[in-house]
């Protein structure tokens, strides 16, 4: 018998609407980090993120049921298809738009595994993180958009187009723009990462 955690995307999709509850808790385990970190980097609230990253899968769980799922392989661009398309619907209900700030929640960064480090490097990687994220704070949310779902949901410029409801070329200068913007500011406040 195949261990589940080898299985392609396709085939645990294909597994879990035979009946094999385990292999959705594949894919969660799969994407959860990518997923939940795309959907907290737009929210910017810890509870918020885990609600909307809940109601994705509850979602995935629905279609999957129904047989509406029409599988063309690409699992992961749908799932942050979902998420963002639920942030975004967060938003309209509050009647405000996304914004990434800096503030005492906890840290992103802690949310994912790391291995052992040494306090040094720890208190090295907690002020990268904060300068990263303070930079990315000062971008268009456009702009910042579009770096978060490509860096942390790790998307296609295809897919990101989709999903922003944009040309695959604004996409892409979305992108370009906002690593100029990156890059001045770096030059500016003279950080290296």
């Amino acid at each position: 018998m195949t261990s589940l955690s080898k299985l392609t995307d396709h085939e645990l999709v294909h597994a879990f609407v035979g009946g094999d509850a385990a292999a959705l808790e594949t894919l969660v385990l799969r994407h959860k980090d990518k997923l939940y970190t795309s959907i907290f980097f737009l929210v910017k609230d810890k509870y918020l993120a885990e609600d909307i990253f809940q109601d994705v899968f509850i979602r995935i769980i629905d279609t999957l049921r129904s047989g509406r799922y029409t599988d063309e392989g690409k699992f992961l661009p749908w799932a942050m298809r979902i998420a963002h398309n639920l942030c975004v619907d967060h938003f309209r209900k509050v009647k405000r738009t996304p914004v990434i700030k800096t503030g005492d929640d906890q840290d992103i960064f802690e949310v994912l595994n790391f291995t052992e480090e040494s306090a040094e490097d720890s208190m090295i990687r907690k002020q990268s993180h904060s300068r990263v994220r303070s930079m990315l704070d000062s971008l268009p949310a456009d702009q910042r958009e579009v770096i978060i779902l490509r860096h942390f949901g790790d998307m296609s410029f295809k897919e990101i187009a989709a999903v922003t409801n944009c040309s695959i070329n604004t996409a892409l200068g979305r992108m370009r723009y906002g690593l100029i913007n990156l890059r001045k500011m770096m030059v500016q406040k003279q950080i290296a990462l």
